[in-house]
């Protein structure tokens, strides 16, 4: 495929986005019909789409419309190149600028420039005051690809050596100990022998910090009650060397977390109704997640009030309900990958208001600008 070709399927990609269509749907519709497509081909389109979703609302702002042709017009001319160079018509390019379009378009403004919702826009000026301007720029361009290095199998210079024998570069991050930046080869990092045997695991380096931040020892009885696919599970794991439950609200988010962690070397165990108590959990709770909406930039399109309300409601129930696994003296911790207060100081205000006698000991926001996604995490201590 030429670029103006897949420029072109790009456009389509994301008229069927904007028709309601999911991202990842709608640009396996089109890779199934398009077998011509080779594989350098499928990532460049990938490539166009996901970065007009980052930046959807300037880029119809600049192109001077909100179908997929106008919004890829004003993602080229946010990335200097004339829009004109390559919509020709030639072949299965896009049709040549008409006059109108090429007349069309203006600099973005406010929370057109941040490409944020008004009401998202608010709440993040609310929250972050001073630092949410960048926060938000940090979310328009492609987050960092991160790797832990499973303590289990090896050490960080084992890693990165047995990366760069099949071609993966990656430098250590001082945001936590054991987190690799990779910085050449991304994408061959699932074919890689260090993944494939357990010596690293693909991780924000954000959400390791929060792991690094827990008070993990040897011997203690751990649970992640939102283990999700299981990445904080198996890192803690890794930290304590011993057995660590695993838990969710919907027990299929967990079903390769047996093969991960016999991979991983580490002892994990799934359980369905979890018996406290516990001297430490993870509540990981389901958030807007705001902040890896680099990662998944169209959650900041489809979120609405409506739905951040209910997850608030859904994150106090399970720290409630958590709370009654800790044993005296015991840790509850509190993560989202969220940069919205509603979601993280509120609710540990809000805890801390039903729950009298526990007690605050840490919390803290990362954003973009320390390296990795938008994380909060806070640990709660429950009375002895």
């Amino acid at each position: 495929m030429t670029p103006g070709a897949r420029l072109q399927a790009a456009a389509e990609v994301l008229d069927r986005i904007a028709a309601g269509t999911p991202a990842e749907q709608a640009l396996l519709g089109w890779s199934r019909g398009a077998r011509y497509a080779g594989s350098k081909d499928r990532a460049a389109v990938r490539d166009h789409v996901f970065d007009t979703l980052r930046r959807w609302r300037s880029t119809a702002v600049q192109g001077g419309g909100e179908s997929g042709r106008a919004r890829l017009i004003g993602l080229l001319r946010q990335q200097g190149i004339a829009p004109e160079s390559l919509f020709t018509g030639d072949g299965h390019a896009p049709a040549a600028l008409s006059a109108e379009e090429e007349a069309a378009g203006r600099s973005p403004e406010g929370a057109e420039a941040r490409d944020l919702p008004d009401w998202i826009d608010n709440l993040l000026q609310d929250g972050l005051g001073d630092e949410a301007a960048a926060a938000a720029e940090a979310l328009r361009d492609r987050a960092a690809v991160f790797l832990r290095v499973n303590t289990l199998q090896g050490d960080l210079a084992a890693a990165q050596a047995m990366l760069a024998e099949d071609g993966i570069e990656t430098r250590p991050h001082p945001l936590a100990a054991g987190a690799l930046e990779v910085t050449e080869g991304a994408r061959r990092v699932a074919q890689s022998r260090a993944f494939g045997s357990g010596l690293v695991e693909l991780q924000d380096v954000a959400s390791q910090a929060v792991v690094e931040a827990l008070p993990l020892t040897k011997g203690l009885r751990v649970l992640d009650y939102c283990a999700g696919g299981g990445g904080k599970a198996l890192a803690m794991a890794a930290r304590t060397g011993g057995e660590v439950e695993a838990h969710d609200a919907d027990p299929r988010r967990m079903s390769d977390l047996p093969a991960r962690a016999e991979r991983a070397g580490a002892r994990l165990r799934t359980v369905a109704r979890p018996k406290g108590p516990y001297d430490l959990v993870l509540c990981d709770v389901p958030c807007s997640g705001s902040g890896a909406w680099r990662r998944s930039p169209e959650g900041k399109w489809r979120l609405t009030p409506e739905r951040l309300a209910e997850l608030q409601v859904v994150q106090g129930e399970i720290l409630d309900i958590a709370q009654a696994l800790v044993r005296p003296g015991g840790v509850l911790a509190y993560a989202t990958c969220s940069m919205l207060a509603v979601e993280n100081g509120a609710q540990i205000d809000g805890f801390l208001t039903r729950h009298p006698g526990w007690t605050l000991e840490m919390k803290r926001q990362f954003l973009p600008g320390d390296g990795g996604d938008g994380f909060f995490c806070a640990q709660l201590r429950r009375p002895a």
